[in-house]
């Protein structure tokens, strides 16, 4: 298992700057998917605990993770997995004490993005087209290793490409909320 820490600023935006800021930053051809697959309890003690444990899958690797909220950002722990094993958790659920949850689990819903990505200053810029039940949404995140300047800069880049901030909510929540309206 190996454990980093993710500082993110993020916002939705419409499919149109989407597609400028792909084009402007010449990513077309840079696009890959990759399907989250997310898990909680029947009670839905990691939703209400704000923890996401997800399994999420890029071609033919699998990676378990675990993101839980931090004083500065998130703290995530990664295990990589076989498709063999992640095909015996998507169907039966599984213990997540492996990765330090002491809760048996089961998929709860799950989401596509279509992300490129490229370095931007002191980190690094995503842009994401995730698809949900039904629905498709746009979206930049910036990630960095400091708050303050990452900050600084993902304003300045929204003022200097005139995107209005829309406060975004965590993707799997998004996906949670909307996986009975298929």
């Amino acid at each position: 298992m190996y454990i980093n820490k993710e500082i993110e600023f993020k916002t939705l935006i419409n499919e149109d700057q989407y597609h400028a800021l792909i084009a402007e930053f010449g990513l077309d051809n840079n696009i890959f998917a990759q399907t989250n697959h997310y898990f909680d309890t029947d009670d839905l003690k990691l939703l209400n605990e704000q923890t996401v444990l997800r399994i999420r899958q890029k071609g033919s690797n699998y990676k378990l993770t675990k993101k839980t909220r931090a004083f500065v950002g998130a703290d995530e722990a990664h295990i990589l997995i076989s498709k063999d094993k992640a095909d015996e958790m998507l169907k039966n659920g599984f213990n997540a004490d492996i990765i330090g949850l002491p809760y048996d689990v089961k998929k709860i819903a799950e989401l596509t993005t279509y992300r490129t990505s490229t370095p931007y200053k002191d980190g690094t810029l995503f842009f994401d087209k995730s698809e949900y039940y039904g629905h498709v949404d746009y979206e930049i995140e910036y990630e960095v290793d400091n708050v303050a300047e990452g900050k600084k800069i993902f304003n300045d880049f929204l003022t200097s490409h005139n995107i209005e901030y829309k406060e975004s909510i965590r993707k799997s929540k998004r996906a949670f909320d909307n996986r009975d309206n298929k």
